[in-house]
């Protein structure tokens, strides 16, 4: 038998790089702002591990907090090992990559905590943690006990008010098995992975909060949600029975949902319904809910022809297209009403709520959900409100 080697070339990593993948903890908790390769450097530590001659048949796993997450990563691991491509098997529809000496890496979401109870699994990097939720890291945790499996865990902050902020807390303090890491943009620029002329021109044009958040990695009190998860607990109420005054309306996109919320006059939820069907069946539901009240409906990529049978139907109803700017002044407004107790809640909203966040991009800051994670419901309540406190034109003949 031909005995095949294999030459794996170690990337150059920074030194901090090293200092996280290297250490002798059991578990690594790293708090980073964006852009400082913490992803890129845990890829590779996952298929160095995997690959480790010394072990055979056994599992790794990269987590990150949804489907979609996982799937890049393990996009970015394809194609990084595709010269190797002969010597791995590689399934797409699994998401698993197995290696020559039987190890697999798997890549998997975090979205059902229970998917995350396994065995035989040595080392795991737990991506973007402080966006999931704390039942995936016990599931998780469970899983590595009969192997003392290693775990990276890696991260943007999230402020203070989650488990993934307490768990660095934890990190900080602990004597044995955990070690805390903090990267912020600068100590990227001095290891030459950023150009401080960028950072320097982001801490520019970003919203003071935001740049601390994003690029210093500090955790506010209020995180990046414009609404403040203090704010949105207080907000909640049971659904009103009173009569709905204004309707808002987010129309469903590729995958979404479509979601109407209705306020009462005293901004209370009178109304809520989240659904998935085709535009015939959606554009009936919508116009037999709204009748003659008013309501602001998302016309943003949808298509006029969609918005506009609704609205010849509905003749309070109203298209509203979201932009960057558009967009922002209606959460600010949402913002706003939820803070001053002018608008409430339900327990079903309080999810997607606490989710919504700012975020960098390269056309500046955006209000959306995480990567993954749906807005329908925040959208729909942002127009119901905006409606609701749109001023009502009364005209006078003299």
């Amino acid at each position: 038998m031909t005995e095949v080697i294999i030459d794996i070339e170690r990337p150059n990593l920074t030194g901090y790089q090293k200092d996280i993948l290297y250490c002798n903890e059991r578990f690594t908790v790293t708090e980073a702002s964006t852009k400082v390769g913490k992803t890129f450097s845990h890829l590779y530590w996952i298929f160095e591990q995997a690959n480790d001659t010394e072990l055979i048949n056994k599992n790794y796993w990269w987590v990150a907090p949804v489907y979609s997450q996982a799937k890049i990563a393990f996009t970015r691991m394809r194609r990084t090992i595709a010269s190797y491509r002969q010597y791995y098997r590689i399934n797409e529809s699994g998401l698993f990559i197995q290696c020559p000496n039987g190890n697999t890496i798997w890549f998997k979401s975090a979205e059902k905590p229970d998917n995350l109870y396994g065995e035989d699994v040595v080392a795991a990097v737990f991506d973007e943690f402080t966006r999931a939720r704390e039942e995936a890291w016990t599931a998780l945790r469970s899983t590595l006990t009969a192997t003392r499996g290693k775990c990276k865990f890696i991260g943007n902050v999230r402020g203070k008010n989650n488990w993934g902020y307490r768990l660095g807390v934890r990190a900080r303090s602990a004597t044995k098995d955990y070690k805390y890491f903090k990267l912020t943009a600068w100590d990227a620029v001095d290891a030459g992975i950023l150009e401080r002329e960028e950072v320097e021109q982001a801490k520019i044009d970003l919203p003071d909060k935001a740049f601390r958040q994003l690029y210093l990695g500090e955790a506010l009190d209020d995180n990046a949600n414009p609404f403040g998860e203090e704010f949105i607990k207080k907000s909640i109420r049971k659904l009103s029975t009173q009569p709905t005054v204004a309707f808002g309306v987010d129309l469903a996109k590729s995958h979404d949902w479509t979601v109407i919320v209705g306020l009462d006059q005293h901004g209370l939820i009178s109304h809520f319904d989240r659904w998935q069907s085709d535009w015939g069946q959606t554009t009936n539901r919508v116009i037999q809910t709204i009748g003659r009240v008013p309501a602001y409906i998302d016309s943003t990529g949808v298509g006029n022809p969609i918005v506009e049978n609704i609205t010849r139907a509905c003749s309070e109803a109203e298209g509203f297209t979201f932009t960057s700017k558009s967009k922002q002044e209606i959460m600010e407004g949402l913002a706003s009403s939820i803070q001053k107790g002018d608008l409430y809640t339900i327990e079903e909203m309080r999810d997607e709520l606490e989710s919504f966040e700012f975020v960098y991009s390269s056309t500046g800051v955006k209000y959306s959900a995480p990567e993954g994670m749906h807005d329908d419901i925040v959208c729909a309540l942002a127009l119901a409100n905006a409606m609701r406190s749109k001023p009502k034109i009364k005209l006078r003949v003299l």
